[in-house]
């Protein structure tokens, strides 16, 4: 399963550490991803969910 949030579906951007001799060195920003209990069509479902979607309300979380 892809690191990624399964309701914006953000994913992993590429980027460069610079230092200071000026040698770009690639590597991957990863989403902040949590393990959420929600309710999914009637059901409790644990989907992973970035931390913008839950802050802005957009998961229903299961009690």
């Amino acid at each position: 399963m892809p690191k990624q949030c399964e309701i914006c579906n953000k994913t992993a951007n590429r980027a460069n550490s610079v230092c200071f001799s000026n040698k770009h060195y690639t590597y991957k920003q990863q989403p902040n991803l949590h393990t959420v209990k929600t309710m999914v069509n009637g059901t409790v479902k644990k989907i992973s969910v970035c931390a913008s979607c839950i802050k802005a309300n957009k998961v229903k979380k299961a009690v």
